[in-house]
This record gives structure tokens, C-alpha cells and sequence, in this order.
């Protein structure tokens, strides 16, 4: 028993004898540690391209890590790392954006029927601007018609239509054309108006529940 007991010892003694080797050698007792692909670390008191290619901590006498480097990138790793970066930060920035609008939201609106009535403002004003376009293209249209008629009293009369009248109805036609595109426009903006409000109203009702939740109510 006893000279099993000191068979043991010696085996604990070499198997810390070489990181405690690896610690103590090298100028100033500066030493370096890595880990391979394998996962198997690794310690030597001057750079290898192992060290340089996985990365590696420097270590000083006492085996404490002073600095960690990263393992040298490939202009193509080096790009993919920066992409990952780039996305992660704008992750993180959507992320405190939409924690800030959270809170705005909560604290202009002290209640759903206010946000209502804030939303039914903004559709009130899209609506007014709709009915202006809508008396507008009226308007235009009916210059467009007295001008194809006084075009057609001509050729009734057997007349060539004159080029300046050609002209005016050329312009009507693209004046016309213009305002029926904008009326298409602010519908189409009106639509998606509906459809956002209604998402934040849901949004809305969502963070008041999850405050409701937070205070115990």
C-alpha cells in the first residue's frame, strides 16, 4: 500500500510538471498558450504558427492570462466576421428602437380610445386630401372634355384640328393623367395607413396587457 501510494504521488507530480515547465521558461517569464482544432491545449514560451494560426493567451510567470489575441483571419474570414458584426449591431439597434417607441407609445397614449382617436385624425386627413384630388381631377377632366368637343365641332365642320388645340389637349390629357395617378396614390397610402394603425392598435393592447402583467394587476 504504501509503495502504491508513492507511485501515485509521482504520477501526480509529472502530470503538472509540464505546464508548470511551460510557465517558467521563455525571457521574462512571458509564455504563451493556445488550443489546436482538436481541443488540446498547448504551451510554448515563444510564438508558433499553431499559436498565431488558433489564437493564444499570453501568460505571464505565475500562468495568469495577461492578453488574449485572436487567431489571424483570411480576407474572406475577416469579411465574414465584419458582416456578422454589422448585422449584429443593427439587430441590437432595431432592438433599443423599438424599446424606445415602446415606451413612447405607452406614454402618449393613457389609453386605447386615445390612440383611437389619434389614428382617426390621421385617416380624417388623408380622407380631406383624397376629396381635394377628387374635386381637382374633376375639374381637369371637364377642361379635357370642352377641349375634345370644341376638337370635334371642327372635324363636324369639316376642318383640320388646329396644332394649338391639338396641343392644349395633348397637356389636358397628361394633367389629367397625373391627378387619376395621385388619387391612386393617396388611396393606396390610406389602405396601408388602416392596416398599420391596426397593428399598433394590437401592438398597443399587447404592451398594456404585458404592464398590467408586470404590476401584479
Amino acid at each position: 500500500m504504501r509503495r502504491l501510494a508513492l507511485s501515485t504521488s509521482i504520477i501526480l507530480l509529472l502530470g503538472l510538471a509540464g505546464p508548470a515547465a511551460a510557465q517558467q521558461t521563455g525571457s521574462g517569464g512571458i509564455h504563451y498558450r493556445w488550443v489546436d482544432g482538436s481541443g488540446l491545449p498547448h504551451y510554448s514560451d515563444s510564438l508558433t504558427v499553431d499559436a498565431l494560426k488558433y489564437g493564444y493567451d499570453v501568460l505571464n510567470s505565475n500562468g495568469m492570462v495577461m492578453q488574449h489575441v485572436q487567431k489571424q483571419l483570411s480576407p474572406a474570414e475577416q469579411a465574414a466576421a465584419e458582416k456578422q458584426a454589422a448585422e449584429a449591431a443593427a439587430k441590437q439597434r432595431a432592438i433599443n428602437e423599438q424599446k424606445s417607441n415602446d415606451i413612447l407609445l405607452l406614454n402618449t397614449y393613457p389609453d386605447e380610445d386615445a390612440l383611437k382617436a389619434e389614428q382617426q385624425q390621421v385617416l380624417d386627413h388623408l380622407d380631406e386630401q383624397m376629396s381635394t384630388t377628387r374635386v381637382n381631377l374633376h375639374s381637369q377632366d371637364t377642361a379635357l372634355t370642352d377641349l375634345l368637343n370644341r376638337a370635334a365641332d371642327e372635324e363636324r365642320q369639316k376642318k383640320p384640328v388646329p396644332k394649338f388645340l391639338t396641343d392644349q389637349i395633348a397637356t389636358q390629357r397628361n394633367v389629367v393623367a397625373s391627378e387619376r395617378a395621385l388619387l391612386e396614390r393617396e388611396k393606396a397610402e390610406r389602405d396601408t395607413t388602416v392596416q398599420q394603425q391596426a397593428q399598433e392598435l394590437q401592438h398597443f393592447r399587447e404592451l398594456k396587457a404585458a404592464e398590467k402583467a408586470d404590476r401584479g394587476y
